[in-house]
């Protein structure tokens, strides 16, 4: 044994108990599906605790021992491996509790365990303490478990409409409980277990702890004897006990005594309950279709030895503690036998059904009735239990219509006691004290009964009997309008029984009569029956009426008379105003006998017309009765304050009619009741004023106060109106106002009290007043001006609206502030000692309506504060929230805000009040200026914060709170379960405001955050460890938790969703702030796995409520995102894998119960082994969530209205429209509606009212459209916020998730099935176009992806991969699929949508780049030959181009004209990408087809011609200051579109046919450039370097236009005359910057592109026919160049120097093809220059061109190897060492740390792409250097030649030639003299250089570079020939 004991860490006391009460209550209350099954789990575990019931395990002393051991040698603990030492302190406190309750030694231990686990939460008590209450509170569950099991049971009385399986269940469970004898131990139990008893024996071992520990053990034992009781109570009300078990009930009940005021307890009612359902025979009546079988399980008809056992033992049984109650058991029991009798089966019984008379007489020996109404109704439970009500109504029923000459007798007996009272009266003698007054009782019993029904039952409908006189001539043969059916027979004999006793009425019974009358009139129904009964009582004709007494004194006439003879009577006597005598008043008018009759009769007309509006119309407007005038005729004479105030009572029932208030109002001034105007001479007030000043207070009680509040609250909520009082003082309420305020709530502390509850009665009264004012006040303008009205001839200042004196005394420090902060402190003090005391219920009710009206105040201040700006009236306030920031007079501390939050620490018991505080707090919260303070107030006092916190917690963590329940609030119950769910949107509200402010705050504070430290140091934990407590994250966590686990996910998101979603909220605003970021996402992944168990519920899906569930996904996938994105920056890659499998899997998960996944990845394999390619695929989660998200939305349809106009109504709505707490905007429907009905009010005339119900009509289906236009609006705003969610989440995953954790061929997959399931959901015909730009946009990040992963994939391949196995992992069907989806989406967005279309441009242009051929690099490699080109099988990529191309031109005209339009209007980025799609179509459109549209359609020209516009833009660029660049981008890309469309010679044509060089010729700009260097160098300032410095811009401008030159003269070769011609023109009319350009000694890479393009134009325009015009320039400019050549940096260096020689070689071979008549453009010299860098004035000799050539043919060599060793390199990228990979990679990414954080997969794939890029940069620059050799060996022969053999030398003496001179003279200008004399000296010097530098070694290399490179070229021997002929030259002219 001693091995097996293992302690259970759950308690086996209470944790088990605890699920086994979840499940019954799952399974009977929540009736949750598959709860049936689990119950029956339970029970077959827990049937011992029900056998045994509240038993505990035995002491061993085995268990003992091990128990004391546990410090030494440890104890095992279920579910934790090895065995745990436990503190000696533990062990102490685990045999106190052992013996305490006497338990095994080892159940203490766990409780104790337990306890300390449950400690969080319960703040401020111990391990020990806690222990206590998880003890009770286990006892509580089994005992509501056995409650509600019998509760379920298949019965006579009540069902619960379960399921029969599961009422089989219980049915069956419990009747084998009742056999093994539950009645004996449940009353067993009641008499052991007392709350006194317990708490002696908690108190010795200290086993109490504070004041709500003590309320909280002290209500769980109450609850658990309730429970006990009320379980014999529903077993006897659904089926009967056996005979043994009712005997021990009776003999338990001949024990019972009353409480201190003679009513039973909650316990011991409820089983004189039991007892009296088990006598109970009068649901037989009822003729249910299982009559038969009820009768069967009768005892009282089948067991004859039943019915003799309970006879004997209630007729011969000893007397009881209570003869009271034995006599209602008797009364009971006679009944049953009564009703017996009358039934076939009782034949049997006859000898006891006899004496059902002499029992009953024992009864009212007893005093029944009076018991019945001080023991039981007497009992404050009573009324809370619907089947109490209903078992005494059957009682009383049964009693008057069962024995009728009972109640004839006791009719009898008051009549003969009311003549000996009379005539001892007349004798002057004391009345008998022997007399009986079971009438009285009965009829007082009666009223009181009826008088309470919180069920809406309307039992007392029973004693109307609807007779002849209620038929209206209308409703013949019916009553009103329902079929007359003979009433049945016990309905008649009540109502007879009503009728007969009010008939010659002794004054004894009077006032009986009248209480019953009232209580029987209680009800909507009754009241009228009632009404009626007293109009028929009174005269039948007018004319009877002689002295006034006449018909029943029971009738409204013998009522109203006597009050108008009383009135006329004291009249007389009411002293003048101003005599002394009013405070002795002489009582002379009315006997306390009469007092005591008119209060009877005015509280039954109070209950009347309280109830019947008719009943209350009818009595007011009566001609002679004039009620309400002849009541205020009272009000003024000397009276008793009781009298009067039961007279205000009944005035406040009348003035519940508006119609009828109104004329109060009036009345009441008149009267002057509260004095407001006062008489010129008169000394001292007077009114009720005076009473209360003068009468009330010497007398401590205050009837008439409270009963003016309650009356002006009535008329205050019927109608208040604005000139009250006009023409005797300024008009308004201000005069009650004031004497509210002043004289009643501001004295109310300080007057004294007989009844200590009443001075908080008085405080609830004036306060509702105050609360109901400031409720229906609205702050206009014109509250804030000083009006003034006329009053006798003066102006004198108007009154303002109550509602602004209440503001302004509220946003004061006054009194009325002062005093409304102290109600609260003290009822926080009061709340806090958790004892009963005199008046809590009233004290509570006034502390709300403070609260009410501190959160009115914050709610109006804003507005209040604005409009009072406006006015600049001089009023000072100040706002609430910092008013409240002020000093305590009581405490001197500022807790007024604590003070408050004190409130939520009592939700439990006050829910109302802890709604307001989180309403108050929550609007306090919103203010950043106040959040320091706040946190300071909170955490001043260590105790009281932990308080405030738990306060917080436990509303949060409140199980009774429902959501969604209707805002009817006829059930309590459901009432206090919204209020509580609306506190706790409230708290998250008021957590979620603050987190966007800087700490610290409250939000933090409440969260658990540091709020004294950095909020980044917090180290979130467990509450409980390292003594962190249980914060509102703990709280809002475990609410998300719960259920997660489980396969329907978690429970909050169904059952409260917009709770759910403001959850999410919270722990989405603490991960996106960045100081609570990482405390928070380390918490949420190490102790909560809070992402991965929720995501794995995605999506949830709540039909009802699709808004909620929808933002709920939205702050989960947001969250997601932001964890994804951290766990990828922090390298968990476990944690990201983990979170990317649930969310992109498409292979069934095998989930267990518990949400581990397990043995996922062998069964997967086996089952891939088994069943080949069959296993079924599964939705990937992120598709299931995107298929939640309905893009539809049915739009309302428009109104229909006939009266009003709709473009205005539509005006009001769009005025009414503001932002709701969920950011969506909406219509203020309440606003509107005021609006409207301001409207229909203000029209005049008849018409107008005639048609007011129509116009109500439509103002209601305005109202109704507007309310679903709100809904649409939300459902739309909640829809894109989770798209946009969705998007962020597949964008994160996709962007920032390490790239190998899903292989590229798996994210293209994903990526296509995404793609196409957005475009299927967007191209669906009703998919709402408010969605498009999110799903636009997220197509464009995904075909990005595709883009990207298709090409990592192809370069990851290698040079050689991936061209003949098709094209990437993804089909080429599939991106077809993705092409067309494209266009039909660019096609269906119309013409609207253009911002949208940028982002479908940008994901055409991504997916179009997928079938460009990756760069290969160059390898220097033979060629293959033209006809192998031309035959070779065609590539993936031109075959998936051919296909993209046909597909887009299967679109046809429609496509085109879309983006051509884009492209030349609308939005700048819409207008570029649009301009690249034209551009990239046009690239790979070989027919053309585009262009031919292009071009057809005007569109080019329309483009070309906007260059003029482009222009003024342009220029403004060029400015300092920088400005918008937008202009620029749109120029680029429009330059970049005419260059491609000038690559074809169409195009180019076309273009000079729309005169696109002329545009360029008058463009402005060019000749802008920036000068000086200052102006160069702005825009560095720039840090970003975002913004290029004018000198950039410029060049950005300028170099676009010579490309297109370039490309135009390129393209134009046919007719290259107009080509050239035009670009010619070009540089003529700028040659201004051209020259400035050619001369500039700027060597940056931006100048020498501009040299590069510009000397590419030049020797272009060098071509035939273009000479003549342009020779003078381009022919003086390039010379100047010659001299710079030795100059240029690499790059464009050699492309400058090739430009220049192919111009001198187009010169040359242009001049003449002979020799002799050749141009000569260098001088004869063939020394180097010795300083290049200094550009010569001479003509450049030919020296230069052989320096040139020597320096190419050294370069070759140099680029010749780099570029071997590059492609080494790229052939084994894998080899190359990390260094120097990292080397590579640095050159494409930016920043320092940059290249470590990339993975190596994409360092292999960047250092491949940087290769590649080498490769091919030193393949163009060994081909440039083998042109510049070739063009210098070519300009070298020439000249050579020329000089050498063709040209005489001259003597200084001689003229130069005259054809010579003029030639060189033409081409040097006025330079050629000095040139022009070449000496023989000259040729020889020439001949001898050229030998010395074109020695052997530079013949062998130039020899070399053609066999290394030109032989695979066309030119084979081009070098060599060269080079033999200017050896010849030189060696020949030696010769």
């Amino acid at each position: 044994m001693a091995t097996q004991m293992a302690v259970n860490s759950g308690a086996s006391l209470w944790g088990p108990l605890k699920e086994l009460w979840e499940a019954v209550e799952g399974a009977i209350w929540r009736r949750q599906p598959e709860s049936v099954h689990l119950l029956d789990l339970q029970l077959k575990k827990h049937k011992p605790s029900f056998l045994t019931l509240f038993k505990n395990p035995m002491k061993s002393a085995e268990q003992r021992e091990k128990v004391r051991k546990a410090s030494t040698e440890g104890i095992a603990i279920q579910g934790q491996q090895g065995v745990r030492l436990l503190p000696e302190q533990l062990i102490s406190e685990a045999f106190i509790l052992s013996d305490l309750f006497d338990l095994g030694e080892l159940a203490a231990l766990e409780l104790l365990l337990a306890g300390e686990h449950q400690q969080p939460h319960f703040p401020g008590l111990t391990r020990g303490l806690v222990a206590v209450l998880l003890y009770w509170d286990g006892k509580r569950c089994v005992a509501n478990s056995l409650r509600s099991l019998i509760q379920s049971r298949h019965g006579k009385t009540f069902t619960l409409d379960l399921s029969p399986e599961l009422v089989n269940l219980t049915t069956r469970f419990t009747d084998e409980l009742m056999a093994q004898g539950l009645t004996k131990q449940i009353l067993n139990l009641i008499s052991d277990v007392s709350v006194t008893r317990e708490f002696e024996r908690l108190q010795k071992e200290k086993g109490l702890g504070n004041e709500k520990h003590r309320k909280e053990v002290s209500d769980l034992i109450k609850e658990c004897r309730q429970s006990l009781a009320e379980c014999l109570f529903a077993w006897t009300c659904q089926s009967p006990l056996s005979k043994e078990d009712t005997l021990t009930l009776i003999g338990h009940l001949e024990m019972v005594t009353a409480e201190a005021d003679g009513s039973l307890d909650s316990v011991n009612l409820a089983l004189v309950m039991s007892l009296l359902y088990c006598l109970d025979v009068s649901f037989l009546e009822q003729g249910t279709e299982d009559r038969e079988d009820l009768l069967q399980a009768l005892p009282l008809l089948t067991e004859k030895q039943y019915v003799a056992a309970v006879h004997s033992r209630l007729v011969e049984g000893q007397g009881w503690k209570l003869p009271g109650l034995q006599a209602v058991v008797q009364l009971a029991w006679a009944l049953s036998l009564r009703a017996l009798s009358q039934l076939p089966q009782g034949a049997a019984l006859v000898e006891f059904t006899e004496a059902d008379e002499a029992l009953a007489d024992q009864a009212l020996l007893g005093g029944v009735f009076l018991f019945l109404t001080e023991g039981i109704l007497g009992s404050d439970d009573f009324s809370q239990e619907e089947f109490y009500t209903r078992r005494l109504h059957s009682l009383i029923t049964d009693f008057l219509a069962l024995m009728p000459v009972k109640v004839k007798q006791l009719r009898n007996r008051a009549d003969e006691d009311a003549r000996l009272i009379h005539m001892a009266l007349q004798m002057g003698s004391e009345p008998p004290s022997s007399l009986r007054k079971d009438l009285d009782h009965l009829m007082i019993l009666i009223g009181e009964f009826y008088s309470k029904d919180p069920f809406e039952l309307e039992l007392a409908l029973e004693f109307w009997c609807p007779s002849e006189s209620l038929q209206h001539t209308s409703f013949t043969g019916s009553f009103l309008g329902v079929p007359l059916q003979r009433p049945p027979h016990k309905q008649v004999v009540l109502s007879k029984f009503v009728r007969q006793m009010g008939d010659l009425l002794p004054a004894t019974l009077y006032i009986p009569y009248l209480r019953m009358l009232k209580g029987l009139a209680s009800g909507p129904r009754c009241s009228h029956y009632c009404f009626s009964l007293l109009k028929t009582n009174g005269a039948p004709h007018g004319e009877n009426r002689q002295a006034g007494i006449s018909g029943s004194v029971v009738s409204w006439e013998h009522f109203f008379h006597s009050l108008m003879l009383y009135h006329e009577n004291l009249r007389r006597d009411v002293p003048s105003a101003d005599s002394m005598q009013y405070r002795h008043p002489p009582i002379r008018g009315i006997t306390q006998r009469e007092l005591d009759g008119l209060t009877a009769f005015l509280q039954l007309l109070t209950t009347i017309i309280t109830w019947s509006e008719n009943a209350r119309l009818a009595l007011c407007e009566h001609p002679q009765w004039t009620p309400a005038v002849v009541m205020l005729g009272l009000l003024q004479c000397s009276v008793q304050p009781v009298l009067k105030a039961q007279i205000l009572h009944a005035l406040a029932a009348f003035g519940k009619s508006p119609e009828i208030a109104a004329s109060l109002w009036q009345s009441l001034e008149y009267t002057q009741i509260l004095q407001t105007v006062k008489a010129p001479g008169q000394r001292q007030a007077a009114g009720i004023e005076v009473e209360l000043n003068e009468i009330e207070s010497i007398c401590e009680e205050y009837p008439l106060t409270r009963a003016f509040c309650h009356l002006i609250s009535t008329l205050v909520e019927s109608a208040l109106p604005v000139n009250l009082g006009a023409g005797l003082r300024a008009p308004g309420f201000q005069p009650y106002l004031d004497f509210l305020r002043d004289s009643v709530f501001l004295a109310f502390p300080t007057r004294a009290y007989r009844q200590p509850a009443e001075k908080w009665e008085v405080a609830e009264a004036v306060l509702e007043v105050f609360h109901k004012l400031l409720r229906e006040y609205e702050p206009q303008p014109a509250d804030f001006l000083q009006e003034m009205v006329e009053l006798q001839g003066e102006q004198v200042p108007a009154n303002k609206p109550p509602g602004h004196s209440l503001m302004f005394h509220l946003l004061n420090d006054s009194p009325t502030f002062s005093l409304c902060l102290n109600l609260l402190e003290e009822g926080a003090r009061h709340l806090d000692t958790y004892a009963p005391f005199p008046g809590k219920k009233q004290l509570e009710s006034a502390v709300l309506h403070c609260l009410c009206l501190l959160e009115l105040a914050l709610q109006k201040e804003v507005t209040f504060m604005d409009l009072l700006r406006e006015s600049q009236t001089s009023l000072l306030v100040s706002p609430v929230e910092q008013l409240l920031q002020g000093v305590s007079a009581q405490s001197r501390r500022a807790d007024h805000i604590t003070n408050i939050a004190r409130y939520l620490y009592h939700s439990s018991s006050n829910p109302d009040a802890a709604f307001q505080s989180a309403k108050i707090l929550r609007r306090i919260a919103r203010y950043p200026n106040i959040q320091a303070r706040l946190v300071g107030d909170f955490t001043h006092d260590q105790a009281a914060s932990e308080k405030l916190m738990a306060g917080f917690v436990e509303c949060l963590d409140s199980e009774e709170a429902q959501e969604g329940v209707a805002t009817d609030d006829s059930d309590p119950e459901k009432r206090v379960g919204r209020i509580r769910h609306e506190i706790k949107i409230h708290i998250l509200n008021l957590l979620i405001t603050p987190l966007e402010l800087k700490g610290p705050n409250l939000g933090l504070y409440l969260l658990g955050y540091e709020v004294k430290k950095p909020v980044s140091s917090t180290n979130l934990q467990d509450p409980g460890v390292l003594g962190c407590p249980r914060s509102c994250l703990h709280a809002i966590l475990s609410l998300l938790q719960r259920g997660s686990e489980w396969r329907s996910g978690p429970v909050l998101t169904k059952q409260a969703p917009q709770l759910a979603e403001l959850c999410y909220q919270v722990i989405y605003q603490l991960c996106v702030c960045p100081d609570t970021s990482g405390p928070t996402m380390r918490y949420l992944r190490t102790s909560q796995d809070f992402l991965f168990s929720h995501l794995q519920h995605l999506p949830f899906i709540l039909l009802e409520n699709e808004i909620a569930a929808l933002s709920q996904m939205s702050w989960l996938m947001k969250t997601a995102a932001i964890e994804l994105r951290v766990t990828s920056l922090n390298r968990q890659r476990s944690h990201t894998q983990r979170l990317l499998n649930l969310l992109l899997d498409d292979q069934p998960h095998t989930l267990h119960a518990d949400g581990e996944t397990g043995m996922e990845e062998e069964s997967r394999s086996v089952s891939g082994f088994l069943h080949f390619g069959m296993v079924s695929k599964v939705r990937r989660r992120l598709l299931s969530v995107l298929d939640s998200i309905d893009f539809s939305q049915e739009a309302p349809e428009l109104l229909q209205l006939d009266f009003f106009e709709r473009a205005q109504i539509e005006q009001v709505i769009t005025n009414c429209e503001h932002v709701n707490e969920q950011g969506h905007t909406v219509c203020n429907v309440k606003l509107l509606h005021r609006v409207l009905v301001a409207e229909i009010n203000a029209l005049q005339g008849m018409a107008a009212i005639g048609q007011r119900p129509l116009l109500m009509e439509e103002v209601n289906s305005i109202l109704q459209q507007v309310v679903e236009r709100n809904r649409v609006r939300c459902s739309l705003s909640a829809k894109r916020h989770a798209l946009q969610s969705w998007r962020s989440l597949v964008e994160t995953i996709l962007t920032a998730c390490p790239s190998e954790l899903i292989p590229a061929d798996q994210r293209q997959l994903i990526i296509r099935d995404l793609l196409l399931d957005l475009h299927d959901k967007v191209l669906s015909e009703d998919a709402a176009g408010e969605l498009m730009p999110v799903v636009a946009g997220a197509v464009f990040t995904l075909t990005a992806h595709l883009s990207q992963s298709v090409l990592s994939e192809q370069q990851g391949a290698g040079p050689e991969g991936g061209s003949g196995s098709g094209f990437a992992s993804i089909a080429n069907s599939a991106l077809h699929l993705i092409l067309r989806k494209l266009l039909d989406f660019t096609l269906c967005t119309g013409g609207g949508f253009q911002r949208l279309r940028a982002h479908i441009y940008g994901a055409l242009l991504y997916y179009l780049q997928i079938a460009q051929k990756p760069e290969k690099p160059e390898t220097l490699q033979t060629g293959t030959s033209m006809w192998e080109r031309l035959t070779a099988p065609e590539d993936c990529f031109s075959k998936l181009q051919r296909e993209n191309l046909a597909i887009i031109e299967s679109y046809g005209t429609a496509l085109m004209e879309v983006v051509c339009r884009d492209a030349c209007d609308g939005h700048e980025i819409g207008r570029m990408l649009a301009l690249a799609v034209l551009d990239r179509v046009l690239s790979i459109d070989r027919q053309c087809q585009w262009l031919v549209y292009l071009c057809n359609s005007g569109y080019l020209r329309v483009l070309v011609e906007s260059l003029r516009q482009d222009d003024a833009a342009l220029q403004t660029l060029l400015r300092p200051q920088p400005p918008l660049l937008k202009p620029l981008y749109i120029y680029e890309s429009k330059m970049a579109l005419l260059t491609r469309v000038a690559k074809t010679a169409q195009g180019a044509m076309e273009l000079l046919r729309c005169g696109l060089v002329g545009q360029l010729v008058e463009c402005q700009v060019f000749h802008m450039l920036p000068q000086n260097d200052a102006l160069r160098v702005f825009g560095r300032r720039d840090p970003s370097g975002f913004i290029p410095s004018p000198l950039e811009r410029y060049r950005q401008i300028l170099l676009p236009t010579l490309r297109l030159m370039q490309v135009i003269l390129t393209s134009t070769t046919t007719h290259h005359q107009q080509g050239a011609a035009q670009v010619l023109q070009w540089l003529i009319v700028h040659s201004d910057v051209i020259q400035s350009i050619l001369h500039g000694q700027d060597m940056s890479m931006g100048a020498l592109q501009e040299l590069s393009l510009l000397t590419a134009i030049i020797s272009k325009t060098a071509l035939p026919g273009a000479l003549e015009m342009g020779q003078e320039i381009n022919s003086a400019a390039l010379m100047e160049l010659q001299g710079h050549i030795g100059r240029f940096q690499v790059k464009y260096r050699k492309k400058i120097c090739a430009n220049i020689m192919e111009y001198c070689q187009t010169l040359l071979l242009q001049s003449s093809a002979e020799a002799q008549f050749s141009l000569c453009l260098f001088s004869p010299s063939a020394s180097e220059p010795a300083d290049v860098a200094v550009p010569s004035a001479r003509v450049p000799s030919l020296g230069l061109v052989l320096l040139l050539l020597k320096n190419s043919a050294t370069d070759f060599f140099r680029y010749h190897d780099s570029h071997r060793q590059s492609l080494n390199k790229l052939e084994r990228v894998e080899q190359l060492p990390p260094e120097e990979l990292k080397e590579l990679c640095q050159g494409l990414v930016s920043g320092s740390g940059g290249v470590e954080k990339i993975p190596s997969v994409q360092r292999n794939v960047l250092a491949k792409r940087r290769l590649v890029l080498l490769v091919n940069n030193r393949a163009k620059l060994l081909a440039l250097c083998s042109y510049i050799i070739e063009t210098c060996l070519f300009v070298i022969w020439r000249h050579l030649e020329f000089y050498l053999l063709y040209c005489t030398p001259t003597d200084p003496k001689d003229s130069l030639l005259p054809g010579y001179r003029g030639q060189l003279s033409s081409i040097y200008g006025g330079r050629g003299l000095s040139v022009s004399r070449v000496s023989q000296q000259d040729l020889e010097q020439l001949q001898s250089d050229v030998a010395n530098s074109f020695n052997e070694p530079l013949q062998r290399k130039l020899l070399e570079v053609e066999g290394l490179y030109s032989k695979t070229r066309s030119r084979h021997t081009f070098i060599q020939a060269l080079t033999r002929r200017i050896r010849g030259l030189v060696h020949h002219a030696k010769g």
